[in-house]
């Protein structure tokens, strides 16, 4: 340590503090033990994350994203190096985009570790450029450190032969005026740009709950001037990558909690919309059940059940993909009514939707001023919605529901104690990231 640079010394402190910090985190409280110290020692951590590094690459363009049982090739291409478009396109990040990660989500630590900032710039910066001084701090052995910068600094790399799947998207594009030749084609495919989805992900995310775009809104309904424009996304959907596993497909995709918001692709009317077919109702599942695609997996699972199929493994699982398709799309329905909907619409006097349905339908509430002549009530919703014990309430009301579709289709009821399971985290996927969000601990959801 006396040999090093201050520079050096800089370096060795940012990454011994951060192997420090994942090792408190392992612990978590409990004693310490010869095990762990020995893992998170300063330079068996960092060789073993000079291994572990090959098992995840930086990318732009995921292909999992497409389908996650796609097993072609994720692309690095940086903006700055796309040509220019009058559309909007990954061009348009130019220098400051997020790179995202693919692969072993077990070694998404490394990634963590690179992302480090010594001088305003990455780790991994400093190991592409060979820098001599953070060499030094890795290992004393100058080969065995040149290879480990090798090896940190390969996390963005290109497939040498990029290769495509069965299971990805793929367009056979005419390059010629002869459409009947099939040799006058080229077989494209199209591949999800991770970095862009998180810039728009990013804007909307501001738009929808940034405190500044938040005073603009309140300005904006009580018909009152404010210095910063009042940005609105209406009509979107929420696309949902990974199920309950979003790290599966990248790290952005896992940061962004599996969302990635699709723009409607209709002329805008700003107009906005009225909870009018929302009103006057006992429960939010009347619509439900007639929203897009849920009558047929309920159809389904009712035929499959009703086929009497053997009792092993695979109908057990054919079964909890028909149920966690069903409630996949509960985070759905919540999302189109959180888009479409000003929050406080539960405000009418003619909303009969119980307590728990309306803390899930109309989260935003919560952060509205109090109504004159309505302070106890207005606080009561937000005191309801800190509880919690709503996510229960409606995955039961949810379970009711399904066990009644299928007594309509004929089945007897099915238990509970595992629909309530899945449909409250799919309820929690819909209120994730609304107000709740802003008020999780520091390190993560609860």
């Amino acid at each position: 340590m006396s040999d090093l640079t201050e520079r050096g010394r800089a370096f060795r402190n940012a990454i011994a503090a951060f192997i420090e910090a994942r090792r408190e985190a392992k612990l978590k409280g409990k004693e310490d033990d010869a095990g762990t110290t020995s893992r998170y020692d300063y330079a068996t951590w960092l060789a073993d994350a000079a291994r572990r590094v090959g098992q995840i690459q930086a990318v732009t363009h995921v292909l999992k994203a497409t389908h996650p049982d796609a097993r072609g090739s994720s692309l690095h291409v940086a903006p700055r190096s796309l040509p220019p478009h009058v559309e909007i396109g990954s061009h348009l990040l130019g220098e400051d985009y997020a790179e995202d990660v693919v692969g072993n989500a077990a070694a998404l630590d490394v990634f963590k570790f690179l992302k480090i900032e010594v001088e305003g710039r990455r780790l991994l910066d400093w190991m592409q450029a060979g820098d001599a001084d953070l060499r030094s701090v890795l290992h004393p052995d100058a080969d065995i450190a040149t290879g480990w910068m090798e090896a940190f600094g390969n996390l963005v790399r290109s497939d040498p032969a990029p290769s495509s799947h069965e299971a990805a998207k793929q367009v056979y594009w005419l390059v010629s005026d002869r459409p009947s030749n099939d040799t006058d084609y080229h077989l494209l495919q199209p591949l999800f740009s991770s970095s862009l989805a998180h810039a728009v992900h990013a804007d909307i995310q501001d738009a929808r709950f940034g405190e500044a775009n938040k005073l603009a809104r309140q300005a904006f309904r009580v018909k009152e001037t404010h210095e910063v424009p009042y940005r609105d996304y209406r009509n979107l959907v929420a696309r949902k990558l990974g199920g309950t596993k979003p790290q599966n497909i990248s790290q952005l995709n896992s940061e962004r909690g599996g969302v990635n918001y699709l723009l409607a692709s209709l002329p805008p009317t700003w107009t906005g919309e009225s909870p009018q077919n929302l009103l006057h109702l006992e429960s939010v599942l009347e619509k439900f059940t007639y929203f897009e695609g849920v009558r047929p997996l309920v159809r389904t699972l009712a035929d499959f059940l009703q086929s009497d199929p053997d009792r092993n493994k695979e109908t057990r699982d054919r079964r909890e993909a028909i149920e966690q398709a069903l409630g996949s799309q509960l985070p759905v329905f919540a999302a189109s009514i959180h888009a479409r909907l000003e929050p406080g619409w539960t405000r009418d006097p003619d909303c009969h939707l119980p307590l728990c349905e309306q803390l899930w339908l109309d989260p935003e509430r919560i952060e509205l001023p109090p109504r004159e002549a309505h302070e106890q009530e207005d606080q009561d919703f937000k005191a309801a919605y800190d509880r919690g014990d709503w996510l229960d309430e409606v995955a039961g009301r949810f379970v009711n529901w399904v066990n009644s579709q299928l007594r309509e289709a004929g089945m007897t009821a099915v238990g509970d104690a595992e629909y309530k399971h899945w449909a409250r985290q799919a309820i929690v996927d819909a209120a994730w990231p609304v107000p709740m969000q802003r008020r999780a601990p520091v390190g993560g959801q609860s």
